[in-house]
């Protein structure tokens, strides 16, 4: 069993950071110390931590949101969850990954930038994964790729992890491109990233995917991702869609997009 953590949240002066900013302090041997909600690799290293913050005291719901709406799309589209090969962008330790392995995918592939992940996922959750990668998808080698091409993936997963400089965009579409055309794309981002007045990379490039020959949106649904420090709800979107051609692989200078 997880051990229990004492965590403070910072004062009220503290909570007009940005998402990607917000801290919180660990009482560990008498002394507070601060982290970062996005600095996964040093939560991971404390076993129950990130579901402590995040799925306790926070209310995150994304995980079981994204699978829901991935196994209602798919009923309605007539296609079995059975037949899901996952390759899970962003796995961390394997909160998404634990859902669509309820659901019964056929083969579930986790990927994380960060070792720790890694090693949280098949600490807390075993029997989850049937391989995880520990890759940059922004320069995967040869090797990579030939290892990710041969799991056949129809389907990509990626739940709270894009965006804030976590997944840069061309990370995503590499990841998209090991993905069978007709296959499934389950994700979620903040709301704001599909509004026009956000003009960061990040959001433009979803934003161009979205609307392009290379995806078919399929159900666009916006949802509480998680409660803020304050309780304030944080609003995402959750998107599932069918890849319907490989992207080009300019696809980023074409639209003048920077790689963020």
């Amino acid at each position: 069993m997880n051990q229990r953590y004492r965590i403070q949240f910072p004062p009220e002066e503290s909570h007009k950071l940005g998402q990607d900013e917000v801290y919180f302090s660990v009482v560990e041997d008498g002394q507070n110390k601060r982290l970062r909600f996005h600095d996964y690799d040093k939560i991971y290293l404390r076993p129950g931590l990130y579901e402590q913050i995040f799925y306790e005291r926070l209310k995150c719901t994304s995980p079981e949101r994204v699978g829901t709406i991935l196994k209602s799309a798919m009923d309605e589209y007539g296609e079995n969850f059975s037949e899901l090969r996952v390759l899970d962008l962003g796995a961390g330790n394997g909160m998404m990954g634990e859902v669509l392995n309820e659901y019964g995918v056929a083969r579930l592939i986790g990927a994380d930038i960060i070792p720790e992940a890694k090693t949280a996922a098949y600490r807390d959750r075993p029997d989850v994964y049937d391989e995880y990668y520990v890759a940059d998808f922004t320069n995967l080698n040869e090797n990579q790729k030939t290892d990710l091409e041969d799991w056949s993936v129809n389907c990509l997963s990626a739940v709270a992890a894009l965006g804030f400089g976590d997944i840069p965009c061309s990370a995503f579409i590499q990841a998209l491109q090991f993905v069978q055309n007709d296959g499934w794309v389950a994700f979620n981002i903040k709301d704001t990233f599909l509004d026009a007045s956000d003009t960061s990379g990040f959001s433009r490039c979803i934003r161009q995917l979205l609307w392009s020959k290379y995806l078919d949106l399929f159900h666009l649904e916006k949802y509480r991702h998680r409660l803020s420090m304050e309780g304030v709800p944080l609003y995402y979107f959750a998107l599932v869609a069918k890849k319907t051609a490989q992207i080009p692989d300019d696809f980023l200078e074409i639209h003048g997009i920077e790689n963020e």
